[in-house]
């Protein structure tokens, strides 16, 4: 597969600016929370859509007093009912939630980390921390009403020779043709101890969600974050942050089995990033005569994070014409789903001074996402966000 380079002007044409501000999900200073990071999405087989994120207590750190919460909306992301609190364990870390819904039994799966709230990053790293990253899995099976108590799964999940791991954060999948049907996949990553090189990683589930296990590494390191989308031609994609600045833009890398190696990993420099999470989703299959389209949702800026953007790919991945921007202004990280409705959800970080002052949802109809090739070049702009909300910044 060849992922040509392109520049961002290219695309300029087919980008329509979105000025709607979208709902506030999260708000920094509300529910007891200094800051809410790190949001995932997903839409349960009922419809309801989920948002997750941590819910941070004592500032906007990766370390200390972070808990896992939720909220849940009934009308594709318009209103929200009150927050749960998924996971509170003290003063520890509890976070990077990563979300996959099995379609075939209707059960919502999370994953998730833990580490203690005194150790840092750094000291994790270093092998100076107190304890280790440890790996969690939680599932709901009334439609994200209730949550089974934390499981750990880092034995099955997590090589002794690793020091940091994330799960996630955002969204995992679950392979929908070929001989790995049903897997469901969550896109990690980790840094090898000694080394210190960050690698991307999957772990997946051949049980409907029972078990755990290891799928492959990248074979280059310099990326972590990641999330994880399946192609047409039965392969899944990769797509990374990138700490390896000769290219300022994501890494891909591809798998032919499912998750158990990666190979062909390469700069995708169409998608330029300040070294930031991202999110890869499919809107759909190709279908009567439409291609298939791919979406993705990052800070498109090269320096700084701001400028978030979702865009859209018609050819499995190779070239991204179609790019909509949600906020020009602060923002960070994003995940998106598929409504019942068909609109897509774009959940992301943004504010006037910070990226990180709310957690906002905004949705977008599916033909905001259209081919320029099919459409024509005398086709109008796209118009405006269909979210409802505050007035913009």
């Amino acid at each position: 597969m060849i992922f040509p380079r392109l520049a961002w002007l290219a695309c300029a044409y087919f980008t329509a600016v979105s000025f709607a501000w979208g709902t506030d999900v999260f708000v920094a200073g509300e529910g007891g929370y200094h800051t809410y990071r790190i949001p995932a999405v997903a839409v349960t087989t009922r419809g309801t859509v989920l948002a997750f994120s941590e819910g941070r207590r004592q500032g906007r750190g990766d370390s200390g007093n972070i808990d896992l919460v939720l909220k849940r909306s009934s009308d594709h992301g318009q209103t929200w009912q009150a927050q749960q609190v998924l996971w509170d364990d003290a003063d520890n870390t509890c976070g990077n939630p990563c979300v996959v819904v099995d379609q075939q039994t209707g059960v919502i799966w999370l994953l998730l980390t833990w580490n203690l709230g005194a150790d840092h990053e750094n000291q994790i790293i270093d092998g100076t921390s107190q304890d280790t990253r440890r790996v969690f899995v939680t599932h709901s099976a009334d439609d994200g009403l209730s949550w089974a108590k934390p499981k750990e799964i880092t034995e099955t999940t997590k090589l002794p020779t690793w020091t940091w791991y994330a799960t996630g954060p955002g969204s995992g999948i679950q392979i929908e043709r070929g001989p790995h049907a049903g897997r469901l996949v969550i896109p990690c990553d980790h840094i090898e101890a000694g080394t210190k090189h960050r690698y991307s990683h999957v772990i997946y589930s051949d049980d409907h969600g029972q078990s755990w296990q290891r799928g492959g590494r990248t074979v280059q390191h310099e990326v972590n974050e990641c999330e994880v989308v399946e192609l047409e031609a039965g392969r899944l994609l990769l797509n990374m942050r990138n700490y390896d600045r000769s290219a300022k833009a994501r890494q891909i890398a591809l798998s032919d089995d499912g998750g158990a190696t990666w190979h062909s990993q390469k700069f995708d420099e169409t998608l330029i990033e300040p070294i930031c999470q991202a999110a890869v989703q499919r809107l759909q299959w190709p279908r009567e005569g439409q291609p298939g389209v791919l979406l993705f949702s990052n800070p498109a800026s090269a320096e700084s994070r701001k400028n978030m953007t979702v865009r859209a790919s018609f050819d499995d991945g190779q070239t991204w014409p179609t790019a909509v921007v949600l906020h020009p202004g602060h923002s960070a990280y994003s995940d998106l789903a598929v409504l019942a409705n068909g609109h897509v959800a774009c959940l992301y970080e943004a504010g006037k001074a910070s990226a990180y002052e709310t957690i906002r949802i905004e949705t977008l109809a599916p033909d905001r996402f259209r081919d320029p090739e099919q459409v024509g070049e005398a086709e109008e702009p796209y118009g405006q966000s269909d979210a409802r909300g505050a007035s913009p910044d």
